[in-house]
């Protein structure tokens, strides 16, 4: 085996730090197997207690989640707006029938117009009747009257 006696500082510090190096390495080794040994236990003990985990998250947390968010999701969702179909078909509906019963109002005074008609002719008719039957007896009484008034002047003259 050499020695080798280095003359300066730092070869000094390098040459002790290779001594400690190969002391240690088989203590690394072992922490390094030891390490190795303690995050297999760690998985093996963590492993179920993240899965009861996840399913009591599963089962408590994520209901009220859900629901904070449909709540959430009804508040900022816009309120849809009042159908106008409804009143305007109303309206339309409305026009539809006062038409209708415009034209009917129209139709029954133009037909009462033409029975006015008809009966202003038939009485004006049965006026004139009346007047000529009158006129007929108002004559036929001032020729009685005539006649039995001439015979009246025939006897006495």
């Amino acid at each position: 085996m050499v020695i080798d006696v280095p003359t300066t500082w730092m070869g000094q510090v390098k040459t002790r730090a290779a001594e400690t190096g190969q002391r240690l390495a088989p203590m690394a080794d072992q922490a390094k197997v030891v390490a190795a040994q303690r995050i297999e236990e760690a998985r093996h003990w963590a492993a179920p207690r993240l899965e009861s985990a996840a399913h009591g998250f599963e089962q408590q947390v994520a209901p009220k989640v859900s629901s904070m968010l449909t709540a959430a999701a009804k508040r900022i969702d816009p309120k849809p707006t009042p159908s106008r179909r409804w009143p305007t078909l109303v309206l339309l509906t409305g026009l539809a029938v006062g038409t209708i019963g415009y034209m009917f109002y129209r139709r029954n005074a133009q037909q009462w117009t033409e029975h006015m008609k008809d009966s202003a002719s038939d009485a004006t008719r049965w006026v004139n009747e009346k007047a000529d039957r009158a006129a007929e007896s108002a004559d036929q009484v001032a020729a009685t009257v005539s006649s039995r008034t001439d015979e009246t002047s025939h006897k006495t003259s």
